[in-house]
């Protein structure tokens, strides 16, 4: 039995090396001191970090997905919650099926669902490389924010709102007054998933970009064509520094046992 025990605790370390290792070499690559990217490096500088802020390209860039981001994820969440509310609240015909619509953004593959925006909203429709960025990702920010208020809705206890319909509540006003407050830590892991579901997307901006317009991830991808220095690595490891902090936040608010409810 403690052989077995072992063995298990040594695949689980071998596991964690296997996903954490390349986490650990960016990192450490990223304080590079010389000009090429190298592992283990020579000497210790930040000089990379500093260099993110000099390159006018990735300021540009990620103006430019902090308003896509934002402008999706307002269009998502105005969408998202009477359709979270919804499939929660009522049964009615179709609605599995609804429910499948509204999930299927991150079911189909990306490059699948790029190449369609791509097909029908740049080339068919002509829309603006930024009216595009802001459909294509308010479409992939849909089903998070969905999910996870379903995930919220699901411990709310509908008695509530009944309760203050009898009292003479309107039900928009029961909406807005009793059913938005008790799960707006839901809605703050919605906002905060799906930003990061849509700040840090590559197969869908990919084939919405276009000539002057590019998102953050894009234009790390077109940095690393030219250059071989640390500064993708540096901007990496300030990536992974921003999504472990809104994870952190997202489990304070509701738990990870939220999201395997449902």
């Amino acid at each position: 039995m403690k052989q077995k025990n072992r063995g298990l605790a040594v695949f689980t370390f071998l596991v964690f090396v296997f996903l954490l290792g390349p986490l650990l070499i960016i990192s450490v690559t990223s304080f590079e001191g010389g000009s090429v990217l190298k592992f283990p490096i020579e000497t210790f500088s930040f000089k990379w970090y500093e260099n993110i802020f000099k390159v006018n390209m990735f300021l540009t860039s990620f103006k430019t997905s902090i308003i896509v981001s934002l402008a999706g994820n307002l269009l998502a969440l105005i969408l998202g919650i009477p359709a979270a509310y919804a499939l929660s609240r009522f049964d009615f015909k179709g609605k599995s099926v609804l429910n499948a619509v509204f999930i299927s953004p991150i079911l189909i593959p990306g490059i699948v669902l790029g190449f369609t925006f791509l097909r029908y909203i740049v080339t068919t429709y002509h829309f603006p490389i930024y009216t595009g960025l802001f459909i294509g990702h308010t479409i992939i920010m849909l089903p998070f924010v969905i999910r996870v208020i379903s995930s919220s809705l699901s411990t709310f206890d509908f008695s509530i709102e009944e309760a203050a319909h009898s009292l003479g509540a309107s039900k928009i006003g029961t909406f807005f007054q009793v059913v938005l407050p008790n799960i707006k830590s839901g809605i703050i892991a919605a906002v905060m998933i799906a930003f990061l579901e849509s700040f840090n997307n590559v197969d869908i901006s990919v084939f919405m970009t276009g000539p002057g317009v590019s998102t953050f991830p894009i234009q790390m991808l077109t940095y690393v064509e030219t250059y071989f220095d640390p500064t993708i690595a540096a901007i990496s490891v300030m990536l992974m520094i921003i999504t472990a902090f809104f994870m952190f936040i997202v489990e304070r608010l509701m738990g990870l046992s939220y999201f395997t409810k449902r």
